[in-house]
């Protein structure tokens, strides 16, 4: 009897393992992967709107439609001569980021415009004692918007972006160079609403914060300089004019740089709309209006549609989620909180300190996502786990996670998330996860930083289809699902 009783217990402990590790299994594999099909991560060769954004755009009316200048919905991009090939995109992508650390870190070494007032030509010297070694990047600044400047309105294309300040813009006569933009060159002269700021004017002095360099002087007009990470770089003279954004949104006296010495991998191009937190960007500027609140969704592939609503809107999504901004290191980036990462389900065993030793930032101009070292090799090491049964392919560029997807249509990939402070968990769409190189050629689209102490980037590719809501006034950022497709 006793025996009896002992197995009766046994078998009911055993009982009991079993349920226990069925039901942990069943939560652990709950929305564990995607499957897709595997020409969804390329996009088509013909314009395919959004209709999420369509009808945002009529519920939104300070909405700007988003596209990405080298695919078939924009007119830039219809010049297949100047679409860069991935390793060149990933290349540039490099450069912006490195240019980011140097901005982020406060010892790095930067040079200064020298004042130009004992010298009005230094806007035809090629160089412009811009600096060599710090800046920021442009090259993979892909995503554009049309807005109005001057009277009567001309429309140009710009690129935006979230890690600049300076909206500037290729002005007649060019001075010294003007790279070939497919609108036609502002012309100052032609405008009756514009003018120069002067040299001593309280405006002239913000350029030295909003693109890190002094400002100069030539004559009595104020002179920016800005470079890029990639060297590319456009001077000028400050100047304001009327901006429009649309019909009935115009703001008089918008302080812009018109550019007469530019060079660089600006595309076809005008420029560019400068959405970071400096008192001489965008989102300052427009504050009284919008209050320092604007969102974007950026399209899946470059063959749809976007948006960039200026304001608090009833387009919104409700199912927005915040985490508070973390505090900034600067005036121009929008730092954010990473708490975890998870794969296929799985929170990676990485350590709190990896995300908090140089902190993250949101960028819309950086593509690939870089994360700290520990934490790349701790997501790149489960996600080739449990993709196990592909056929891996070689690194390509700066991406070392790849698969070879020869004769399939169909993949299925683990799901990846972020949990950002606030406990706010954003679930990746697939092409957040994976970039296509060529039709059966696909790459984790995440890198590793090279230094510990290098901030994160959360990049334009895992930000694809969500709703990103920036309330700025508010001190938050949040992340809707499906804000377009």
């Amino acid at each position: 009897m006793i025996k009896f009783k002992l197995l009766l217990l046994l078998c009911s402990c055993l009982n009991v393992l079993f349920i226990s590790a069925d039901a942990q299994l069943q939560h652990t594999t709950h929305h564990i992967d995607h499957t897709l099909q595997i020409t969804s991560l390329f996009p088509d060769s013909v314009c395919s709107p959004s209709s999420s954004t369509i009808q945002g755009s009529n519920k939104r009316q300070s909405t700007l439609e988003v596209l990405h200048r080298h695919g078939p919905c924009s007119q830039l991009g219809q010049d297949k001569a100047t679409t860069p090939s991935p390793s060149e995109v990933l290349s540039h992508d490099q450069s912006r980021a490195d240019s980011i650390q140097a901005r982020v870190k406060p010892n790095s070494d930067t040079n200064r415009i020298k004042n130009t007032n004992s010298n009005p030509d230094r806007l035809k010297d090629k160089k412009a004692n811009l600096p060599v070694q710090s800046g920021r990047s442009l090259g993979s600044g892909n995503y554009i918007v049309t807005v109005g400047l001057g009277t009567p309105t001309k429309t140009l294309s710009l690129i935006f972006d979230t890690g600049s300040d300076l909206t500037w813009t290729q002005c007649q006569p060019c001075a010294r160079s003007c790279y070939q933009q497919q609108d036609p060159i502002f012309n100052p002269s032609a405008s009756a609403s514009y003018s120069n700021i002067s040299c001593n004017s309280p405006q002239c002095s913000q350029l030295s914060a909003a693109t890190g360099n002094n400002p100069g002087c030539s004559s009595t007009t104020c002179v920016y300089g800005i470079q890029y990470g990639d060297q590319s770089f456009s001077v000028g003279f400050f100047s304001k004019d009327k901006l429009t954004i649309t019909a009935t949104e115009v703001f008089p006296n918008f302080l812009f740089g018109c550019g007469q010495n530019n060079q660089g991998l600006f595309g076809n191009t005008a420029g560019l709309l400068g959405l970071g937190r400096n008192s001489l960007s965008i989102i300052s500027q427009t504050a009284q209006k919008y209050g320092k609140y604007f969102s974007y969704c950026l399209p899946s592939t470059s063959s749809s549609t976007g948006h960039l609503t200026l304001g608090k809107t009833t387009g919104v999504p409700r199912n927005v989620k915040f985490t508070p901004f973390a505090n900034s290191q600067g005036t121009s980036f929008y730092f954010i909180d990473i708490l975890s990462i998870s794969v296929g389900g799985r929170q990676l065993p990485i350590s709190q300190s990896v995300f908090t030793t140089a902190g993250s930032i949101i960028d819309s101009g950086t593509v690939i996502t870089r994360l700290p070292p520990a934490a790349y090799t701790a997501m790149s090491a489960a996600f080739r786990k449990l993709m196990a049964k592909y056929k891996t392919a070689p690194a390509y560029s700066i991406l070392d996670t790849c698969y070879d997807l020869s004769g399939l249509t169909t993949i299925t990939i683990p799901t990846i998330s972020f949990t950002f402070g606030g406990n706010v968990k954003v679930d990746l769409p697939p092409t957040g996860i994976l970039v296509g190189i060529s039709t059966s050629r696909v790459c984790l689209a995440f890198a590793g930083n090279n230094n510990a102490d290098d901030v994160a980037i959360f990049g334009n590719t895992q930000q694809k289809t969500l709703e990103v809501v920036y309330d700025v006034g508010g001190g938050k950022l949040g992340f809707g699902p499906a804000g377009c497709k």
